[in-house]
């Protein structure tokens, strides 16, 4: 059976851009933003994604499209020892862990989504810090959505590239950038939301610090998801007349665009109706409904709202489960289907103790974090940067000067620029975030 392909440049794009597009952006931007100073960690968030993020996406996407493989197979392919080949296997572990706890966001969302069908058809008044306390606490709840947010993303991934991955990206894609257009629209126009944009796009020169622009480094790699191979394996289901400059730049481009799409839905709303911007990760479960409760056909926007959260969700959730279903399947692309559904399947199992930590495990705790909390922790502190460390490496010292130069087409000037980042900037920066994570861990 022949290797699947992404049928178009735009869909290999949009699906790239899915994957980078999910929580990160919609869910984490807004409330690190709200919780790290507003404008001037968007400040710092836009000039780690340039000058970090990008060069390090660029380097996955040259290994991938060189490799034209898996990411495992990638770097063996690429390299002189199999060593570099684990780079690829902490991919497939990381990409297993966070998708275990992401189904679980996944399925709160499904059943946000259902909470918000129902409001269109009733007027009565949510409490929804109850609702979500009461929602993340049932156990049967949160299994049952969870099973229902990784059956589609089962379903998706076993159609395969062109047919499955593609396919879903090019419409949920696009409907995302509309609906949040939509949504930002409806947003500026309360009264007061002026404040509400002011705090996202003007920078308070004095919440100026160190941590804070740690912080947004973090916040970059997480959004554009670098470091789990994933953007190894998406490109290496392209072929060679695709610029890979133009491609990640579109991506990186888009997910700043979305990122601030996402503050321009959230901050006008919560300033213009007395809301406090730093409420943390409950900020899109507890204070956006609310917010869409006090105005004109909020129903309608809260579903419009959850509607385009699931979808985001669902473009990244794709992207790791299809990391893991290349690296089991290999060559023998005819297992595709069942190696979908066995690696779901796992990874639904494993996710289980993250549903049930906000209830019947909330006491089961290691270093004072929940199941969940260690998962989402060990992950996105140490798994990312890691990994996004290791291929900054392979990119700028393993692989040739030459065979990155022919891969990647750039002019001169900009291929210095690209590996002078991959290899000096993005190490020291990456470095300077785990010895930051290491201390916070210790004290």
């Amino acid at each position: 059976m022949k290797r699947d392909s992404f049928g178009s440049k735009i869909g290999f794009i949009l699906a790239a851009a899915g994957s980078a597009i999910g929580l990160g952006a919609i869910w984490k931007f807004p409330y690190m933003a709200g919780t790290n100073g507003g404008g001037v960690f968007v400040l710092f968030f836009i000039i780690a994604t340039l000058l970090i993020g990008l060069p390090i996406l660029l380097a996955e996407f040259l290994i991938g499209r060189r490799g034209q493989a898996d990411a495992v197979t990638s770097f063996q392919r690429l390299s002189d020892t199999k060593a570099w080949a684990w780079i690829g296997r902490a991919g497939f572990v990381f990409s297993f862990v966070i998708l275990s706890f992401y189904s679980v966001v996944g399925g709160w969302i499904i059943t946000y989504l259902w909470i918000s069908v129902k409001q269109l058809v009733t007027t009565s008044t949510i409490d929804y810090e109850a609702t979500f306390t009461s929602m993340i606490s049932n156990p049967w709840q949160a299994i049952f959505a969870q099973a229902i947010f990784m059956l589609l993303t089962i379903w998706i991934v076993s159609g395969g590239i062109k047919g499955g991955i593609e396919k879903a990206s090019k419409w949920m894609m696009p409907a995302l950038f509309i609906f949040f257009i939509i949504l930002a629209i409806r947003s500026l126009t309360l009264d007061g939301a002026m404040e509400g944009v002011r705090f996202l796009l003007v920078p308070d020169w004095s919440a100026v610090s160190w941590e804070t622009a740690l912080m947004a480094l973090g916040q970059a790699f997480f959004s554009l998801s670098v470091g789990v191979s994933g953007m190894i394996t998406y490109a290496s289901y392209l072929s060679k007349e695709t610029n890979l400059a133009q491609s990640a730049t579109s991506v990186a481009g888009m997910n700043i665009f979305i990122s601030l799409l996402a503050g321009l839905v959230i901050f006008p709303a919560v300033f213009a109706l007395g809301y406090s911007p730093n409420e943390g990760p409950g900020l899109v479960f507890i204070i956006l409904p609310a917010v869409f409760e006090q105005v004109a056909f909020g129903s309608f926007f809260m579903l419009l709202f959850f509607i385009l959260l699931l979808f985001a969700t669902l473009t990244s959730s794709i992207s790791m489960l299809e990391i893991t279903v290349s690296i089991v399947i290999k060559s023998k692309y005819d297992r595709r289907r069942r190696a979908a559904f066995i690696m779901g399947l796992a990874i639904f199992l494993f996710g289980i103790p993250s549903a049930l930590s906000f209830g019947v495990l909330s006491d089961w705790t290691v270093g004072g974090r929940t199941f969940f909390d260690n998962a989402d922790f060990l992950v996105n502190n140490f798994g990312l940067p890691i990994g996004a460390l290791f291929i900054s490496i392979f990119a700028g010292y393993v692989l040739s000067k030459s065979l990155t130069q022919e891969e990647l087409a750039l002019t001169p000037p900009v291929y210095r620029l690209w590996r002078s980042l991959v290899r000096y900037v993005a190490p020291v920066m990456i470095l300077l975030i785990l010895i930051q994570k290491i201390v916070e861990s210790l004290l």
